[in-house]
Formats: C-alpha cells, structure tokens, sequence
C-alpha cells in the first residue's frame, strides 16, 4: 500500500514524523512543487518524499492536511476516486448551514465519490501529532470514523503501524460527531490526548 500527505503545513509535518519515525516510505505534496518541499521533507527523514500533487495522488492512501475547502481542488485533480482511500485529517471552522447541514466530513465525502473516506487523524494539535505516539508502554489514541465499515479496517492497520492505537467511533454522523469541529463548536474528543495500553 501506497500513503501520500497532501498538505505540508503543520499537520501534513507532524504526520511526516510519524510515517518517518517508522521507516514508512510517503509521498508529500502540496500546492508549491516539490523542490519547495524536498528540503524540509530531507530533513524530517528519509523515508518522506516530496513529489508532485499529481504523483501523490497515485498513492492508494490519501491524507487530506490542508485548509478545509481546498479540498475542492484535490478532488477535481482525479477523474476517478474508486479504489482509493481518503483520510480527512481536516477540521472546518464554518457553520452547518455552508456545509449543506452535514457533519464536515460527511460533505468532504461528496466530493470523493467513489472513495472510501474515513475521518481520522484530526482531533490532536500539530505538536502532539508529531510526537512519539508512544509513551510509557501506552500508545496514543486516533478516533476514527467513516460511513463505508470497509473502509476503517485499513485505515486502524495504518494507524498502528505509525504507533497509535486506533479507536472507532463508528458513523460520521453519530460517534464521528465527537471530533468534529462544527461551526465555533469543537467536538467533545477534541483535544483529548488519550492513551490505551494496548494497541
């Protein structure tokens, strides 16, 4: 399986570290090409490649790390989403009346059609993403949730490769409610820096 962070900014990094600190190869992109990025992506690890956005989008992993509403963008740069997993790791400071009454991943996942989006990686600042998941024999909590129950299985592997104990929280519109940050409303699981003993 291929992995690809679109969005270098403080997240797309702190996720770098976290495929880096284990030997994951993944792609990084982002509106400014890749020799931009290539001298900051050297310096978190080998294993951290900059490349076009149009290569990134070749992975079979997606992870969304820019500003929501670009994502706009990102999903018309593909003709066909199927068979690609897209993580939003995106929060919207908007009201539910722009996002057509939807919960923000819920209207992130039209504009994938075809994709299997799972909500997940969000809910941490940069800072503690980007350290050790790991501490003290216990491993730091990434909530996940997704609409397509297919979809999470996969996504929970990845975490646990990266050292985080994946928790699902089911649906987008019911558990996945609590990390979602909704109009000037956070989500009760924001911020909430959890650990679980095991994985």
């Amino acid at each position: 399986m291929s992995h690809a962070i679109i969005g270098f900014g403080k997240i797309g990094q702190a996720l770098a570290h976290a495929f880096a600190r284990r030997t994951i190869e993944v792609t990084v992109a982002s509106r400014r090409p890749p020799e931009a990025l290539a001298p900051l992506a050297r310096a978190i690890g080998p294993t951290v490649i900059a490349r076009s956005l149009q290569d990134a989008l070749r992975a079979d992993t997606i992870i969304l790390a820019i500003p929501f509403g670009e994502h706009t963008g990102i999903a018309a740069a593909l003709p066909d989403w199927n068979g690609k997993t897209v993580i939003d790791a995106m929060n919207a400071l908007v009201p539910l009346e722009e996002l057509d009454g939807l919960l923000s991943s819920a209207f992130v996942a039209k504009a994938f059609a075809g994709a299997r989006l799972v909500k997940g990686f969000n809910h941490l600042g940069a800072a503690t993403l980007a350290t050790d998941p790991v501490v003290e024999g216990g491993h730091r909590v990434v909530f996940l949730a997704s609409d397509d129950e297919d979809a999470i299985p996969p996504v929970a592997a990845l975490a646990r490769q990266l050292g985080f104990a994946p928790v699902k929280l089911g649906k987008l519109g019911e558990g996945g409610a609590l990390v979602h940050a909704r109009g000037r409303v956070w989500g009760p699981l924001i911020f909430q820096d959890l650990f679980r003993k095991e994985q």
